[in-house]
């Protein structure tokens, strides 16, 4: 009986002591980094000569998965339910310093397979043709979403007589309005989260799908992220602003409850890269390279990033956060810590990278779980990296473009997955699409996360109801108390649970009986995912609900406390605050909490004092500020910060000069007419910044003068609002300018 019990103590300690919140890590100890080449050759290589460039941790290596000429210039990929994989070609992009035909509509999305199950794609064909710069693909069924570069609109296109070649394309989501931003600046993403809500990475909005349709539905304000959006097995959304300089952002909460970054969630350390070439081609020019090799010492083009969360990794890969730097050639791998509900990130390595290359041609732009359970590489290996926007005259990246050759790079592109010598790649091809409704719930179950996301998906798009008992049972199923005690820990069991609950959801198959009894599971993530779910039933007055919210306010789990506070908000009229200040108060370990109510109410803040402003001017002025704010939130928000006070996240080092109580901002109409048209370089107020602001000339005069006129009457700033016909007066006097302007020679043109 004594060893009995024992071992049931054992045990019982060890469930406690797995439940904890992790601490921060330790880094990961290697060899220290060495930069191979200082001033590198730009040549293109081979892929087989580029691996061979690569270095990774020991025990893993790259497998080629595609290349040149199967694939050209791949930016994006993913796969349908039956393992096919779609890789979206930007093929306009930057052949030479000018973008010469970068519109041109010859971009295409290639359908590839695997036939005969080596990892190696064997069968190539063009599934869609004659595209605009292709930015943003997601399979749904055997229909794939796409979206074009300077455009709104989602298209479904679908091959129905089996040639590898979409032969029906229709419109699941219409806007007409055209993206004028920098296609820099537009949308990417498009990635199917967990709580079946379809993410973009950047503007106020969301997507749903819906009886064949894509529906929008709106955020309260802009994610800000740039190229690539990922999630977690939680459904936590990770965000990139490369523009930023700032390679992960507001991943602290879901952005339906409003942006929210954090100083510390991640250090100066954090954005220090350690690449193992010379950097030359860095448009942030000497401030970015480390005086004694050229590498880049910061992080400047981030994007593309992904969670791992397949099985045929080491086990310690999962949950990580995968990002690339393609300037920099490489992808860092970095820790997630979670600690009392607020999210850090840390290099897993001491000055060093997962990846890094030394070929100089080396453009990882994406990363992505695959259903062989292993990270698969995007490598665009392009020359230019950087639009043409920032490679003007009087750029410092424009002459190291030329002096090199890598304007004369182009029309290549490379695929790999990472492999580990201890493992093998799942040989199982996937036939999702062929599977039976009961056979996708069982797939809910499968250690790799991909499988159990494509199951979900497929079961909310074919509507079945069918199956609602057993997700009921899945979601609800709780192991014996024996099994419990002897069994191994199955650590996929919470996720399984996770998925049907949010399967249901998505069904319109929910009751609050079944959250009801998911408040009760031990695992304190389906709790959570119980009362994110909650929120539909909160805003239909639920009374039932509302109270049972009361009785978790003491629950053990940060984040449960969390997201109580985060659901409450879906309640009318504010009458949930009260809670939220309770748990707050109460709970002083718990910082996220305060910080995130702080930061909505400057948000509440912030817009009803915009009302006010506005509601002062006359209807026109009203229209044009309005339609600046807008504009601000989607492109400049990224590097001057929201509040226009500038973006210092992990450090004081800002990307772009503040623009809250600007004199400049406030002075003379002229000169920052001339800034937003042609665009800025060199120091501004003594203090020189890590890249220029960019000419935004090709946008309308009306485009300049509603952003012109939002930031200088709104951030605390105040001055007469520029009018359309203002801007073209300057236009037509700096029609033949295609250098930057500087302060000193703005300064010279205003005498």
């Amino acid at each position: 009986m004594k060893r009995k019990s024992w071992l049931v103590s054992a045990v019982l300690l060890s469930l406690v002591i797995t439940c904890k919140t992790p601490s921060p890590v330790s880094q990961i100890n290697s060899t220290p980094r060495q930069v191979v080449d200082k001033d590198p050759p730009a040549v293109p290589l081979s892929p087989e000569e580029s691996m061979q460039k690569v270095q990774l941790p020991p025990g893993y290596h790259l497998e080629l998965v595609a290349s040149e000429p199967m694939v050209q210039e791949p930016v994006a990929i993913a796969w349908d339910g039956n393992g096919r994989l779609f890789v979206a070609e930007m093929n306009t992009y930057m052949l030479d310093v000018y973008g010469t035909d970068k519109y041109k509509p010859v971009s295409r999305i290639k359908l590839l397979e695997d036939t005969n199950a080596d990892g190696k794609m064997d069968k190539v064909s063009v599934y869609v043709d004659n595209l605009v710069l292709p930015r943003m693909i997601l399979p749904l069924d055997d229909r794939l979403i796409v979206n074009e570069t300077n455009t709104n609109h989602l298209w479904s296109y679908r091959d129905t007589n089996g040639d590898g070649i979409a032969d029906e394309k229709k419109r699941v989501y219409e806007n007409n309005l055209v993206d004028t931003r920098n296609l820099e600046h537009q949308k990417s993403g498009l990635i199917w989260n967990l709580d079946n809500y379809i993410y973009v990475s950047r503007d106020r909005i969301r997507f749903r799908y819906k009886n064949g349709l894509i529906e929008a539905d709106s955020l309260i304000e802009d994610p800000g992220g740039q190229w690539g959006v990922t999630h977690d097995s939680y459904g936590r959304l990770f965000f990139s602003a490369g523009g930023a300089e700032r390679p992960a952002v507001s991943f602290q909460q879901n952005p339906a409850y409003g942006r929210l970054d954090l100083k510390d969630q991640y250090n100066e350390a954090f954005l220090a890269t350690w690449p193992i070439i010379g950097t030359l081609d860095a448009q942030g020019g000497l401030k970015r390279m480390r005086p004694d090799d050229n590498s880049l010492n910061h992080f400047t083009s981030s994007g593309g990033q992904s969670i791992f969360r397949g099985d045929r990794l080491p086990a310690e890969l999962q949950g990580d956060f995968f990002t690339p730097e393609p300037v920099g050639r490489l992808i860092r791998r970095a820790k997630v810590i979670n600690q009392n509900g607020k999210i850090s990130l840390q290099n897993a390595y001491n000055q060093k990278e997962f990846i890094a290359s030394s070929d100089m041609n080396f453009r990882p732009v994406n990363t992505a779980t695959g259903p062989d359970g292993l990270l698969y590489i995007v490598d665009m290996y392009h020359g230019i990296i950087q639009e043409s926007e920032w490679t003007k005259e009087g750029s410092y990246i424009r002459p190291q473009i030329l002096a090199r050759g890598l304007d004369k790079n182009n029309g290549r592109g490379r695929i790999y997955r990472v492999v580990h010598d201890d493992f093998k790649p799942d040989p199982v091809k996937p036939q999702l699409l062929n599977a039976s409704t009961a056979a996708l719930v069982s797939y809910l179950s499968h250690p790799n996360g991909w499988w159990r996301d494509n199951a979900q998906k497929l079961l909310v798009i074919r509507g079945d109801k069918s199956v609602v008992p057993a997700l009921k049972e899945l979601a609800l199923k709780k192991p014996s108390f024996w099994k419990k005690i002897f069994s191994r820990p199955n650590k996929t069991e919470h996720l399984t649970k996770i998925h049907a609950l949010w399967t249901l959801d998505g069904l319109e198959a929910i009751d609050e009986n079944t959250l009801f009894e998911a408040f009760k599971d031990e695992n304190a993530q389906v709790r959570k995912t119980a009362l994110w779910i909650s929120e539909k039933f909160l805003k239909q007055n639920s009374t039932e609900m509302l109270q049972q919210l009361q009785n978790l306010k003491n629950d053990p789990d940060p984040e449960v406390k969390i997201q109580i506070a985060l659901s409450m908000r879906a309640l009318p009229n504010n009458t949930g605050n009260a809670l939220v200040q309770e748990l707050i108060t109460q709970n002083p370990t718990i910082p996220l909490l305060a910080e995130s109510e702080t930061s909505r109410q400057k948000t509440v803040e912030s817009i009803a004092r915009r009302k006010e402003e506005f509601r002062k001017l006359t209807p026109l002025d009203r229209a044009l500020l309005t339609k600046g704010a807008v504009i601000f939130q989607q492109v400049c928000a990224a590097c001057h910060g929201q509040d226009g006070k500038g973006i210092a996240l992990g450090s004081n080092d800002m990307v772009a000069p503040p623009l809250s109580r600007s004199k400049r901002i406030n002075g003379d109409k002229a000169a920052i007419i001339r800034i937003l048209l042609n665009g800025l370089s060199g120091p501004v107020e003594g203090k020189t910044y890590p890249d220029v602001m960019p000419a935004m000339g090709h946008n309308d005069d009306e485009w300049i003068a509603a952003v012109l006129s939002y930031v200088r009457n709104d951030m605390y700033n105040k001055a007469p609002i520029i009018r359309p016909e203002e801007v073209k007066e300057i236009r037509t006097q700096t029609t033949s300018r295609e250098k930057y302007w500087t302060l000193d020679e703005l300064q010279a043109s205003a005498k």
